[in-house]
């Protein structure tokens, strides 16, 4: 009975994750940013930083790096100074345009997840937080 219980439990998280990432690809259409942009953008809303260490954050290859931050670039949405730190070196920062955009999309998100978890009382968005803290915590050893 237990991997039945394993297997449904899997389908509706599937089934829950599917509604979330087409909410996401609705939200994100209207302002041009693709998933992997946002992406990004969430990491260099820390901070500026040299391209390598955003392919670290983002755990991809530098040159996947550098396309999508050639991208943003394009758009507006980030910046290359020169690392005052290394002048042969570049960092790839935010710019105004790109801050408003990642507001802008953490608002339509929450407002999303919002509606989604409408569906459920408080006492159950509740239980629904509680059992996912419970999921996604480290394993102690």
């Amino acid at each position: 009975m237990e991997q039945e219980a394993a297997a449904h439990i899997a389908e509706l998280m599937s089934r829950t994750n599917r509604l979330i990432r087409r909410a996401a690809e609705q939200e994100l259409a209207p302002l041009g940013v693709t998933p992997g942009q946002l992406r990004a953008l969430r990491v260099l809303g820390q901070g500026p930083m040299r391209i390598s260490a955003l392919a670290k954050r983002l755990d991809v290859v530098p040159r996947s790096a550098t396309a999508v931050a050639d991208e943003l670039e394009a758009a507006g949405l980030v910046r290359r100074p020169p690392d005052p730190s290394d002048r042969r070196a570049t960092l790839v920062e935010m710019t105004d345009a790109g801050r408003q955009v990642l507001a802008e999309l953490r608002a339509r998100r929450h407002a999303g997840m919002a509606e989604l978890l409408g569906r459920l009382s408080g006492g159950e968005q509740a239980e629904l937080a509680r059992l996912l803290g419970l999921l996604a915590a480290p394993e102690d050893g």
